[in-house]
């Protein structure tokens, strides 16, 4: 592995453990101070070498309305008070966007769910609803609850966990043709979705839990993230022993790898593992469709806009991966092109260490998922830039 790069995952292991390990007031110190780091420089975007690379995103009219997210919003604001309002939106090129982290004790601001009326989170999700396809919704819910569940098995600690503890803000007004949107920040649920015209871009999102199956509690039965981990696996499984040797940067996982997580936005990433042009027809298209296993939790409309971005750098395209290749092993895979980055990453034990039998080391009941896309447009930045070059503000 590239030195830089296992330094970067060193620093992110010990991160980790210094959060886990600490009492939550010290802990919360510690986010504020991870924000101020992390917003210390200007968004530049994820690149390979610090570099964007230019003419990647148009402004251009992709025919898929935008105004059924566009009203959904306008009604949810409309059930704000004067004071909800403005702790809940602000101007669409404001530094709030960068302003998310997985983590429970991160200081957000914004309406929460637990503090909504029941005609308030009716409207979010009505908002989610109109955003999203009928499996991001799902999902979506689906992670709140396992947040509840989490509660449950930590004796009933509703004040750190719970299906309440997420956040909503609004960026811009709604408009049809000015830029706006909204973000959903809270435990192992970040949802970033720019809206101008009818684009949109829905990155970053991080998608996770602890734990991803609910085998007792008020969400018994509840289960996400299964086809992500399995079509990773099978798409590692079709590659021939020649192949897995580009593909497999390490074959022994033992702690977290992901590296697009909060306050990431400017990570430099280089390629790595093997690239679509290396790849059979079968398994390109087996790629497509792990991309579109999560692309897919956008409204159907703009996932089909976004696959269609992603084939055309498909031969661009880098699959590596880290860990067994086997049924039971743990793993993170990451997909890597010009114009999208996914990571998927068995993570240890936090939430529930108490309950593993093997508490410092991954394992399947913690997943950590984020998607964004590189070179400037993660929040819309890059197809802002451009609307202020031809609309000054």
């Amino acid at each position: 592995m590239h030195p830089r790069l296992w330094a970067l995952l060193s620093a992110v292991s010990l991160l980790f453990v210094a959060y886990s390990q600490v009492p939550n007031e010290a802990r919360g110190q510690r986010s504020l101070a991870a924000e101020k780091t992390g917003l210390a420089e200007p968004f530049r975007g994820v690149t390979t070498n610090g570099t964007v690379q230019p003419g990647l995103f148009a402004l251009r009219s992709t025919k898929v309305s935008t105004e059924p997210a566009r009203r959904a919003a306008v009604a949810f604001l409309a059930t704000l008070t004067p004071a909800q309002r403005q702790k809940t939106t602000f101007p669409v090129d404001d530094i709030e966007w960068r302003k998310w982290m997985n983590q429970d004790f991160y200081v957000r601001q914004g309406m929460k769910f637990k503090d909504m009326s029941d005609p308030q989170r009716e409207a979010v999700f009505g908002l989610l609803k109109a955003s999203l396809s009928a499996k991001g919704l799902q999902l979506s819910r689906d992670i709140m609850h396992l947040n509840e569940t989490l509660g449950e098995l930590n004796n009933n600690d509703f004040v750190q966990y719970g299906e309440g503890e997420y956040w909503v803000t609004l960026m811009g007004e709604p408009s049809k043709d000015k830029p706006w949107g909204w973000q959903l920040d809270g435990h192992h649920l970040i949802i970033n979705y720019f809206v101008l015209g009818d684009q949109v871009v829905m990155t970053p999102t991080f998608l996770g839990s602890e734990p991803v199956i609910a085998t007792s509690g008020k969400y018994k039965g509840t289960t996400i993230l299964q086809d992500e981990q399995s079509l990773g696996l099978r798409l590692v499984q079709s590659f021939t022993p020649d192949q897995q040797k580009k593909v497999v940067l390490e074959s022994n996982k033992t702690k977290n790898y992901n590296l697009g997580e909060a306050f990431k936005d400017n990570l430099v990433l280089d390629y790595a593992g093997l690239p679509g042009s290396a790849m059979t027809a079968a398994q390109k298209q087996h790629l497509l469709n792990l991309v579109s296993s999560y692309v897919g939790n956008m409204d159907p409309g703009h996932a089909k806009i976004k696959m269609d971005e992603v084939r055309k750098h498909l031969d661009a395209t880098h699959f590596a991966w880290i860990g067994g290749t086997e049924e039971k092993s743990v793993y993170y895979y990451r997909v890597h092109s010009p114009v999208i980055l996914i990571e998927f990453d068995h993570q240890n034990p936090i939430g529930l260490r108490h309950l593993s039998k093997a508490p410092g080391l991954p394992d399947h009941e913690h997943i950590h998922t984020v998607m964004r896309t590189p070179n400037g447009n993660d929040y819309g930045k890059d197809l802002l830039r451009q609307h202020y070059l031809k609309h000054p503000h």
